[in-house]
């Protein structure tokens, strides 16, 4: 069995990734998406980010049920219990936290949300399917006192095997990917040198799918004007592609860059975390 905070996941459930931040704020979702907003309430301690895989059939529910009731016999008291479009849909989905792809995938219509509170502690659970596989995330919040004051960077679970699959099946079911691994330098719209597994994963696919091109799009978040930003972004695009046609031979004539800016958020970019995730670049899987 796999532990997330205190609950347990079959021995099915394949983990993917693991973020934890020694001291923040988290903002639990108690209610379905409203005139574009999701009520919320505040917790702050120590917030582990968790996400699995769990190939094979099942209903989310059907996942997720179990997990509810460990969390009700260890004396959570549930705060909200929605599915897709009772939560709200695509509204609720980009209005609350969510693990970046690949790590997380979330189908708008098949998915399942749960958030839970015990005195300071706080659990939420995103249940969704994608394919075959179904994606389980929990978020939970300890306080200080009762948390290890450390701070873990992603861990993915077996990443010689399982990262190249998920970036694969994600541009194969969802038609673009986040490439998450990516760090540019400071205040540069250059990328950092390194070896990134998601550009040595963008070739391979390249080269193993010639009917396919791929647009590589760069986001930002809000500071600024989006004329800056379109070209910041556009710049950071062309950043990815030269990497991947100089280190790994990728066919420059099959890559196609865009800037959009601060056009596409896919968190809020009124608080850091979700302009940090709002810049990026994406993989856009195109005919050729």
């Amino acid at each position: 069995m796999l532990s997330a905070a205190d609950l347990s996941l079959s021995a099915s459930a394949a983990a993917i990734s693991e973020r934890v931040t020694a001291l923040g704020v988290y903002q639990l979702p108690i209610g379905s998406e409203d005139a574009d907003r999701v009520p919320s309430e505040r917790f702050e301690g120590q917030i582990t980010r968790r996400t699995w895989r769990l190939d094979g059939g099942g209903t989310v529910l059907q996942i997720l049920a179990p997990l509810r009731e460990q969390l009700v016999e260890q004396g959570y008291e549930v705060r909200l219990d929605c599915a897709a479009r009772d939560c709200g849909g695509f509204g609720f989905r980009f209005g609350i936290e969510v693990v970046p792809t690949p790590d997380m995938m979330v189908d708008i219509s098949r998915f399942h949300f749960l958030s839970a509170a015990k005195g300071k502690e706080a659990v939420s659970v995103l249940v969704s399917r994608a394919g075959e596989a179904a994606f389980v995330q929990v978020i939970s919040v300890r306080p200080p006192d009762t948390a290890a004051e450390v701070e873990k960077p992603v861990v993915p679970a077996e990443p010689d095997s399982v990262r190249p699959i998920e970036l694969a099946k994600v541009l194969e079911v969802r038609g673009h990917a986040v490439l998450t691994d990516l760090v540019f330098e400071s205040g540069s719209t250059r990328l950092r040198e390194g070896q990134y597994d998601s550009l040595k994963e963008l070739a391979g696919y390249l080269a193993a799918n010639p009917q396919y091109r791929l647009l590589l799009v760069g986001h930002t978040d809000t500071v600024g004007s989006q004329a800056q930003n379109a070209g910041i972004s556009e710049r950071r695009a062309q950043s990815v592609k030269e990497r991947l046609v100089e280190a790994h031979e990728a066919d420059q004539g099959r890559i196609d860059v865009a800037g959009a800016g601060f056009l596409a958020p896919i968190a809020s970019n009124l608080i850091p975390e979700g302009r940090e995730a709002n810049r990026r670049v994406e993989a856009v899987l195109l005919a050729d």
